[in-house]
């Protein structure tokens, strides 16, 4: 037997951080060195952080990051232990994205990636080159400073493997794996047994099972294990890195981390045997065929052993059943600890939430609230140690029920409850707790650091404001209620004065045009009423700092445009704008159960119809969003996802539609809504450019700064397309398309967006399942025909 132990992490790193990221870096080598380990991988661009983007380009960065690598192999960091540390590298003018890979105060080789990441969120090309030449390993002069400090001139540099006494390694970065040709498949038949996999890569809501199987198929049919880590935390950005660590042997998951934490740094360990790998190559003879006229690859020797003979020391690492959360605990975790890393980074001291009673802020709220009780009590699903012959095992175990679910060598810190300092230690600051005393109730703690506001009209109801109190007092916020009718007829009193005309609602008589300026006007005065309370309350109170104000819009509402420009929706960061509506009342539900997050008044929230009320409540009119709209959220989620992931323009959305709603339908009506989605979608994109930055969770985002890159000035008759569509209508005669009825036909969904030919990897987020109790009737009791009267409502709004 070759017995290897290897040491992967989830590493909460920040951008531009060198303390910081050296600080975990460390401490991670040293755990995965206590546990006996002899390899240790850390997350892609572990040394500066991932986020970096445009400081990459300055010379300061790469710099520090060499600073950093040499303070590491000046120490016994590396010693006995091979390393795979991330940085960027300038080699004759080029910068590249590597993996140094380091061992006994030495530099073994420098990987640059291949393959770079570059869309959706990633610009990897804006700040980095790939390496080209694919079968050539030259010579890497270091930096003199380096070369001087560790006595070494030269390191290999480009694509290739470490050649070991005992095995094989090589690296394969991030992107790299997901690629139609994977550096891996070449790697294997070359004779490489051990793949360490640096990553950074960023939690989207059901994405990890496309991860996780690109993992299983990489050593499946291959052989093979395959190491990889990744950065887990905000680093300054709107994404989050959710980890997941984890160690694959032959398609079998051994090992596997936390996707959501508070911590700063998990170690995840595996022994495994790399006799396995031979065995499972040398029985498959289409790879012995392939492997024995296989290209070489270059390589590096290591005169080093890396593998232990049998011993019975410690048990080998058997397969585990991989652990995935339902999309309504990512929705609460995600943006849980997201909050928790923006919060203790900013030197904020709490965030303070325009709490509406509805169903958006409402979620917002919750996870708040969660956020607490993760800093005070820990996850759902923790990590408990057991020692014994000296060796550390942990359980993953279901808190309150204590079953054990898998095991593996886990090592790392938590939260206070279980005595996490760091956590402890920022918890005791933000909340300024001052004689010893630290957070032991959540309640108490988001009372010291949530502030929850109702700013009440004389259009808003009595069941909405009752809401917002109740759950504030369930989450243990600080609740604020009052009335801005003073501020708003304040307004009204200086235009009326000003051009002596008084506005009226439309319900009472009133245009369109004084209609949205009245609704206008109430959003907008919340936005600065919030700003005020957020950089004054704590002042009230006699604490120090400031608060953040958090921002409640939904990523279908984005999508629409149904927001009105700088009103609450515009703050200083929004955890759940990225995040559908569908999903978010699922998540109301989950999380008014008892044994999930506890909040029983979002079942209320939830079922109540949303509603912006800004307009008067009267016998025969209540204002509801989808009328408003003109569309129902269900089908904002299906443009979205036809636009984005689907990369639909008008005539190819028609005739997608036509396919998927034509059993029930006329191609007349479904020409009509793709039409009045992308007119009032061109109208408001403007809005995009001002959105709140937004926790990352969705694949249809039409987020404007980075994600869904578009221009925000259209002409919103789209004239071509139209008339395409007008002509396909035209030559169907209007008739039905002569589709089989679904077997689900009130529900004219977007089939799941699994991977494959018609979407993209990213589009893992599928689909939103939507709830039958939530379905309409009919789509067309919610279409709005009377394009004109609409036409200011989406511009302005």
């Amino acid at each position: 037997m070759r017995l290897l132990k290897v040491a992967t992490c989830n590493l909460n790193q920040w951008a531009m951080d060198f303390d910081n990221n050296l600080t975990n870096i460390k401490e991670s080598i040293s755990l995965a060195k206590a546990a006996g380990a002899t390899i240790r991988l850390g997350p892609e661009l572990e040394i500066t952080g991932y986020g970096c983007e445009d400081h990459f380009l300055e010379l300061d960065t790469i710099n520090h990051a060499w600073e950093c690598l040499k303070e590491l192999l000046l120490g016994d960091w590396t010693d006995g232990i091979l390393c795979s540390f991330g940085m960027p590298i300038l080699s004759n003018s080029v910068r590249y994205n590597c993996q140094v890979l380091c061992m006994d105060r030495k530099i073994i080789m420098i990987r640059p990636k291949m393959w770079l990441a570059n869309d959706g969120n990633y610009r990897e090309l804006r700040w980095f080159t790939t390496w080209k030449n694919k079968y050539e390993i030259l010579q890497f002069q270091l930096p003199p400073d380096i070369a001087q400090a560790i006595s070494q001139t030269l390191v290999p540099f480009g694509y290739g493997f470490m050649e070991f006494l005992d095995t094989m390694v090589a690296a394969e970065v991030c992107e790299e794996l997901f690629t139609p040709d994977p550096p891996h498949a070449e790697l294997a038949l070359t004779g490489v047994e051990v793949f360490m996999n640096a990553s950074g890569s960023h939690h989207q809501l059901r994405k990890l099972d496309v991860r996780m199987r690109a993992f299983i198929d990489a050593t499946h049919t291959r052989g093979g294990v395959y190491m990889y880590s990744n950065h887990q935390g905000c680093d300054g950005g709107r994404l989050y890195y959710d980890g997941c660590c984890c160690v694959v042997v032959n398609g079998d998951v051994v090992a596997q981390g936390s996707q959501f934490s508070l911590k700063d740094l998990e170690v995840v360990v595996a022994q495994v045997d790399l006799d396995i790998v031979a065995s499972l190559r040398g029985s498959i003879s289409s790879f012995q065929e392939q492997a024995s006229c296989k290209t070489k690859v270059p390589f590096v020797s290591v005169p080093v052993e890396l593998c232990r003979s049998f011993h019975l020391n410690e048990p080998l690492s058997s397969p585990l059943k991989i652990r995935y959360h339902e999309p309504e605990e990512e929705i609460a975790n995600g943006p849980a600890c997201w909050l928790w890393d923006y919060l203790r980074r900013s030197g904020a001291s709490g965030f303070l939430l325009p709490l509406s009673g509805g169903a958006d802020s409402s979620s917002v709220a919750a996870i708040v609230g969660w956020m607490c009780q993760l800093v005070v009590k820990g996850p759902k699903y923790r990590i408990f140690r057991t020692i014994g012959n000296g060796n550390i095992v942990s359980f993953r175990v279901k808190k309150e029920k204590g079953l054990c679910l898998s095991a593996a060598s886990l090592y790392g810190c938590w939260e206070i409850k279980d005595g996490d300092e760091k956590v402890k230690a920022d918890a005791i600051r933000i909340g300024q707790y001052t004689d010893g005393k630290f957070p032991t109730d959540s309640k108490e703690f988001a009372k010291r650091i949530f502030y929850t506001v109702f700013m009440g009209t004389e259009n808003s109801s009595e069941e909405t404001t009752s809401r917002a109190k109740k759950l504030a007092d369930e989450i243990g916020a600080w609740h604020l209620n009052l009335s801005i009718d003073t501020v708003i007829s304040a307004l009204l009193t200086l235009f009326q004065t000003l051009t002596g005309k008084g506005l009226r609602y439309k319900v009472d008589g009133g245009s369109n045009p004084e209609n949205l300026a009245l609704q206008n006007i109430q959003a907008r005065v919340r936005m600065v009423v919030a700003f005020m309370l957020a950089s004054l309350m704590p002042w009230v109170h006699s604490k120090l700092g400031f608060y953040l104000v958090l921002g409640s819009s939904n990523v279908d509402e984005a999508l629409r445009g149904y927001l009105t420009k700088y009103d609450c929706s515009s703050a200083d960061i929004n955890p759940i704008g990225s995040i559908s509506k569908t999903d978010l009342r699922a998540f109301l539900k989950w999380a008014a159960k008892a044994n999930n997050l506890g909040y029983s008044s979002l079942a209320e929230i939830e079922a109540a119809p949303p509603t912006a009320e800004l307009e008067p409540i009267r016998s025969d009119y209540t204002q509801l969003d989808e009328v408003d709209m003109g569309m129902t959220y269900e089908e904002l989620s299906i443009y979205g996802r036809l636009r984005k992931i689907f990369r639909c323009g008008p005539v190819s959305m028609f005739k997608n539609l036509c396919f998927r709603w034509g059993s029930r339908m006329t191609p007349a009506e479904i020409g009509e809504k793709v039409k009045y989605f992308f007119k009032y979608y061109s109208i408001n994109r403007h809005k995009m450019t001002v959105l709140t930055p937004s926790y990352h969770a969705e694949s249809y985002s039409p987020e404007d700064n980075r994600f869904d890159l578009r221009q925000f000035l259209y002409n919103s008759r789209w004239p071509f397309q139209f008339r395409k569509i007008d002509a396909l209508v035209t030559e169907m005669n209007g008739n039905r398309v002569p589709l089989l009825e679904s077997p689900d036909k009130d529900k004219p969904e977007v089939v799941p967006d699994l991977v494959g030919g018609m979407g993209v990897a990213a589009a893992g987020s599928g689909n939103p399942n939507v709830d039958g109790s939530n379905q309409v009737e009919s789509l067309d009791q919610y279409f709005v025909t009377d394009f004109a009267s609409k036409m200011w409502f989406g511009s302005n709004l």
